[in-house]
């Protein structure tokens, strides 16, 4: 099932929040070994997650996560604007439909065919996301050698500068533009998956 949780960390939805944090911990500090803030030793949440912040989780049967992306509105404080926009040779991307997509968690534990069927989950609930709620682009920063997936999977995507190396690996930033035919050009490449089951 694939959660869309608005209004952390008011939301109900304490048990997906709470395994979504510890699989980033496990991801981008132990794995990626990025220099992100951590709680108790346990969680990876950092100055964007908040009440602004909307997730997309995907979660088991038990209600614990299994993977995760974050959206964050451009015209508020975001990873892009705030952090990397040196990324971004012709400038950061901001605007009222204009979101950022980032934290893509894809747990290392459910091996290769797993992660690339969870990955595909939320990209096709992150399109339909976009396309429910007008958006016109989405941009984000991510490692590039993803990056470079992301920019061939059918939509209308391009970098937004050249990869930069950071400790752990590197990263560049992108642009995808929401358009109409958006499902259709993810299904060519087999991204697209279709309508999920979709809890708010």
């Amino acid at each position: 099932m694939i959660l869309t949780i608005e209004n952390y960390p008011e939301s109900a939805h304490t048990l997906a929040l709470e395994t979504m944090f510890m699989d980033r911990k496990s991801q981008f500090v132990d794995f990626f070994a990025w220099d992100v803030p951590v709680v108790d030793g346990r969680f990876e949440v950092d100055q964007f997650d908040g009440p602004n912040a909307i997730y997309i989780i995907a979660i088991g049967t038990d209600g614990r996560h299994e993977a995760s992306l974050r959206m964050l509105p451009s015209w508020l404080p975001h990873l892009l604007g705030d952090i990397f926009a040196h990324l971004c040779v012709a400038g950061v991307p901001v605007g009222p439909r204009i979101w950022e997509s980032t934290r893509l968690c894809l747990p290392s534990r459910h091996g290769a065919l797993r992660r690339r069927e969870l990955r595909n989950a939320l990209i096709s609930a992150m399109a339909d996301f976009a396309l429910a709620r007008g958006i016109s682009e989405i941009t984000g920063v991510i490692p590039d050698g993803f990056r470079r997936e992301v920019l061939a999977m059918g939509w209308r995507a391009e970098p937004l500068g050249p990869a930069v190396r950071i400790k752990g690996g590197t990263i560049g930033a992108f642009r995808i533009d929401v358009t109409p035919d958006m499902r259709e050009r993810l299904t060519w490449t087999g991204t697209y998956v279709g309508a999920l089951e979709v809890a708010a």
